[in-house]
C-alpha cells in the first residue's frame, strides 16, 4: 500500500481537489449575483426586474419602453401620420380686392373670390402616396424593435456570460493562491525544490491576468446592455437566464416559408407601392388646375353693382411635368431591383446564420458531452495521482488549467449561439407575438 505524503494530502489535495471538483460537477447554468456598481446603488423608478433578477424577457420590455432608438422610430411615425393628415388638404380659397382710379366719382371697386380646383386625380394620388409613406415609416418601427430585440438578447447573454467568466476567474484565483501557499509550505519542509514554489507564483500571476481581464470584459458588457435598456446609470440585477438551454434549430422549410415574410422584403415591396403611388402623382400632375372665380364689381361712374364670373386654366406649354414623370417611374423600377437584390441578400445571410448556429449548437453540445467531462476526468486522474506521488504538481496544475479553460470556451459557445438565433429571428421578423414554438434543448450538463 502506498504510503501518502501527509503535507500532499492536507496541502495540495484540499486546495485543488476539493473546491474544483464541487464547481466542475455541478456547473452554474445562470450567472451569480452581480454587486451594484458605486455610481448605482438604487435601481430607477418602474424597473421591470422582480426580486433583483432580470430575465431576458424583462430585458426586452425595458428596451422596448426606454430604447431612444426605437423612440425615435416611433415619432418618426407620428411623423408621417401627420404627413398623410396634410395630404388629405384641398387648396385654399383666394379673395381679391381691387380698386382702380382714385377719384370719388369715377371709381371701380371689385371683390372676388378665386378657387382652385385640383384636376385629374391629384389630391387622391396624393393621399395614397402619404399612406404608403406611413405604412413604411411603421415597417421601420417593427424592423427596428425586431433589431433592438436581437441586440438586446445577444448583449444579454454576453453580460451573462462575462459575469460567469468572472466567477470562474475568481475560483481559479482562488484556487491558485491555496496552490501557492502550499507550494511555499512544503518547500519550507523540504519535500520539494524551491523552483515549484516560483512556478506555483507564476501561474498564480497568469490567472491574477486573466481575472483583470474577465472584469474588464464583465464592465463592457454590463455597459452595453445598460445602454440598449436606455438605462444610463448602469444595472443593478442580477441576469437570471439558462446559458444552456439552447436555441432550436429552424427546419429548411421553416426557413423558406419564413422568408416572404422578412422585414427587409416587406419594407422593399412598401417601397414599391410608395413609388408607384408617387408615379400617379406625377402623372396626375401633367393635368391643369383650374381656377373658378366669383365676385362682384362696383362702378362708380355708372352707379350700380355688376357680378363677376370667371375662369381660369394654365397652358401646359412650357412645363408639362414630363421629367418629374420620367424621374417617378425609373424610381419605381430601381424599387423594383432593390426587392430581388433584397430577396438575395436575405435569403443568402438567413442560411448562413442558420448553418451557423446548426454548427454552434452542435459544438456546444460536443463540449456538454465529451470536451468537458474529458477534462473534468483528466483533471481527476491527474489530482489523485499527484495525492499518490504519481504526477507533479504542474502537472496537475495543468489539468485544472484545461478544465477551467474549457469551461470558459464553452460559455462563449453558448452565447454565440444565442447570438446566432437572435440574428435569425432579426432577419425572418421572428418575436415574442410571431416566432413559431422552439423546442428549447438543454445541454446536459457536466456531471449529470
Amino acid at each position: 500500500m502506498t504510503k501518502i505524503d501527509p503535507s500532499r494530502g492536507i496541502g495540495l489535495c484540499v486546495a485543488l481537489c476539493f473546491p474544483l471538483m464541487t464547481w466542475a460537477q455541478n456547473p452554474p447554468t445562470s450567472a451569480p449575483a452581480a454587486p451594484a456598481p458605486a455610481w448605482r446603488s438604487q435601481p430607477a423608478a418602474g424597473d421591470a426586474a422582480v426580486n433583483g433578477a432580470l430575465s431576458l424577457g424583462q430585458a426586452h420590455a425595458l428596451a422596448y419602453a426606454q430604447n431612444p432608438e426605437l423612440a425615435a422610430s416611433r415619432l418618426e411615425v407620428e411623423v408621417m401620420a401627420g404627413a398623410s393628415q396634410q395630404a388629405q388638404s384641398r387648396p385654399n380659397p383666394e379673395i381679391a380686392y381691387l380698386l382702380e382710379d382714385t377719384q370719388r366719382q369715377t371709381r371701380t371697386t371689385t371683390l372676388q373670390l378665386n378657387q382652385p380646383i385640383e384636376m385629374g386625380g391629384k389630391r387622391a394620388a396624393r393621399m395614397l402616396a402619404a399612406e404608403r409613406g406611413h405604412d413604411i415609416a411603421t415597417e421601420e418601427l417593427a424592423a427596428k424593435r425586431l433589431a433592438i430585440r436581437a441586440s438586446v438578447t445577444s448583449a444579454y447573454y454576453d453580460a451573462l456570460t462575462a459575469q460567469e467568466r468572472v466567477r470562474l476567474a475568481e475560483q481559479a484565483m482562488e484556487l491558485a493562491q491555496r496552490a501557492s501557499r502550499a507550494a511555499g509550505q512544503r518547500v519550507k519542509a523540504g519535500k520539494v525544490a524551491p523552483i515549484e514554489e516560483t512556478k506555483a507564483h507564476v501561474a498564480q500571476a497568469g490567472v491574477q491576468v486573466e481575472l483583470s481581464q474577465a472584469r474588464s470584459e464583465w464592465v463592457g458588457a454590463q455597459a452595453r446592455l445598460a445602454a440598449l435598456l436606455g438605462e444610463p446609470r448602469g444595472l443593478s440585477w442580477r441576469l437570471d437566464a439558462q446559458l444552456d438551454a439552447l436555441p432550436a434549430v429552424p427546419s429548411m422549410a421553416d426557413l423558406e416559408r419564413s422568408l416572404d415574410n422578412a422585414p427587409a422584403l416587406r419594407r422593399a415591396r412598401l417601397e414599391i407601392d410608395r413609388r408607384q403611388a408617387l408615379t400617379e402623382l406625377e402623372k396626375a400632375r401633367r393635368i391643369p388646375d383650374i381656377t373658378v372665380s366669383l365676385g362682384a364689381k362696383r362702378s362708380e361712374e355708372l352707379g350700380r353693382n355688376q357680378a363677376i364670373l370667371g375662369l381660369s386654366v394654365p397652358l401646359p406649354i412650357f412645363d408639362t411635368n414630363r421629367g418629374n414623370l420620367l424621374e417617378a417611374l425609373k424610381r419605381e423600377e430601381k424599387a423594383r431591383e432593390e426587392l430581388s437584390a433584397s430577396q438575395l441578400q436575405v435569403s443568402a445571410e438567413a442560411r448562413e446564420t442558420r448553418a451557423r448556429l446548426a454548427s454552434l449548437r452542435q459544438e456546444a453540445q460536443l463540449f456538454a458531452e465529451q470536451v468537458l467531462p474529458g477534462a473534468q476526468s483528466a483533471y481527476d486522474a491527474a489530482a489523485k495521482g499527484f495525492e499518490l506521488g504519481k504526477f507533479s504538481f504542474l502537472e496537475a496544475l495543468d489539468a485544472q488549467r484545461t478544465l477551467l479553460q474549457a469551461r470558459s470556451q464553452y460559455l462563449r459557445t453558448l452565447a454565440d449561439t444565442h447570438r446566432a438565433r437572435a440574428d435569425l429571428d432579426r432577419l425572418l421578423g421572428l418575436d415574442e407575438s410571431t416566432e413559431t414554438p422552439r423546442a428549447s434543448a438543454t445541454v446536459r450538463r457536466t456531471g449529470e
